[in-house]
């Protein structure tokens, strides 16, 4: 018997996987592969959440209403021009599906976030990638790679698992020369680490035309990565669009109160922010010390390229970290075979790491 046929890209994707979560034989290890915030969630978000727990046999509400409205508070925006999905991957994938399809290109730069491309496969699309200069988007090498046949250009800014960014002179022209039929959507998951000043975000963009999306994520500085709660501002059509294929319950209900509770909670994203910035710059002087190449990075992690030389690159230091209990992301899927990307941990965290990767570096960790 012969199995269904998939659609055309689906036998192409790669599965996506996440950073790991433990190591061989499930010891005990610091988790730095996966760019959560190592501070946790708030009290106030971890409260509301224990509290949803009386409702669970009721259905969420459907509109998110009330997140919707925390949203417009905290960021000063129009409510009815949010959509929120069961994380920005949800709100990624519809994206794709309303705007794209069999014989559609979708672009993105060449080290930029899997779930692109991931999703773009899945709907039969053809992925168009651009290259970078210096690990960094290349608006020029954008522009140049768009056809007739584009139908959607996906930019992380800042980018995982570079780290870099382009500002907002950069994304401003980049949406300016882009044909008006092309979506330009803007993923800004580590938005709330930025403190470049030369930084936009996309809301004024997404605020202003009607061809810009902005994502947004709760995964991050808020901490609620395991409760996959993500959100987008775009035109009223656009948004129109989005509730037409969405699903009538795409967010729980314990999502929903944890991420107003976050929201409000102005202390504890700034602790995480204060803990990020001081981390972020203490981890890579550290490791540039080691002689290292820690690329510039305004997220919260570090991308770190590691010798081509057998014994002591990438591979071998991941190998080595692992069994020192420290879990690194490897980048190969991204094609930088080179490369580990470190999530900021705590303190004590960020030492072990640097300890660790002395002795790795010295050749005491030859096994």
């Amino acid at each position: 018997m012969a199995l269904p046929r998939p659609r055309p890209g689906i036998l192409e994707i790669e599965p996506y996987v996440g950073g790991k979560a433990e190591v061989e034989g499930g010891r005990p290890a610091v988790k730095l592969s996966a760019n959560e915030n190592p501070l946790g969630p708030s009290p106030r978000a971890r409260a509301a959440y224990a509290e949803a727990a009386a409702a669970l046999h009721r259905y969420p509400d459907g509109g998110a209403e009330a997140l919707r409205r925390a949203l417009g508070r905290r960021f000063n925006l129009d409510p009815a021009r949010v959509v929120c999905g069961a994380g920005s991957d949800e709100l990624i994938t519809l994206l794709v599906r309303a705007y794209a399809g069999p014989g559609d290109e979708v672009l993105m730069s060449a080290h930029g976030f899997l779930m692109y491309r991931l999703a773009a496969l899945a709907a039969g699309c053809h992925v168009v990638t651009a290259p970078e200069r210096d690990l960094r988007a290349d608006v020029d090498a954008l522009l140049a790679r768009v056809s007739s046949r584009t139908r959607i250009l996906f930019l992380a800014n800042p980018n995982n698992p570079t780290g870099s960014y382009l500002t907002g002179e950069e994304l401003a022209r980049l949406r300016r020369e882009l044909p008006e039929d092309v979506l330009l959507v803007i993923d800004a998951a580590y938005a709330e680490y930025v403190e470049a000043p030369d930084y936009a975000s996309g809301f004024e963009l997404a605020r202003d035309h009607d061809n810009v999306v902005m994502t947004r994520t709760f995964s991050k500085l808020f901490g609620l990565a395991a409760l996959r709660l993500g959100w987008m501002y775009a035109h009223p059509g656009i948004v129109e669009v989005m509730h037409r294929i969405r699903g009538p319950f795409n967010v729980s209900t314990p999502a929903q109160v944890a991420g107003i509770a976050a929201l409000e909670d102005l202390d504890h994203q700034a602790r995480s922010r204060r803990h990020n910035a001081h981390w972020r710059a203490w981890l890579a002087r550290e490791l540039t010390a080691l002689g290292l190449t820690v690329h510039p990075s305004v997220a919260n992690f570090l991308l770190v390229s590691f010798p081509q030389e057998p014994g002591r690159d990438a591979a071998a230091a991941e190998a080595f970290l692992e069994g020192e209990g420290l879990i690194p992301r490897r980048m190969d899927a991204y094609g930088l075979p080179q490369a580990l990307r470190f999530s900021i941990g705590l303190e004590e965290d960020n030492r072990r790491l640097v300890a660790a990767l002395a002795r790795f570096l010295d050749g005491r960790a030859v096994r």
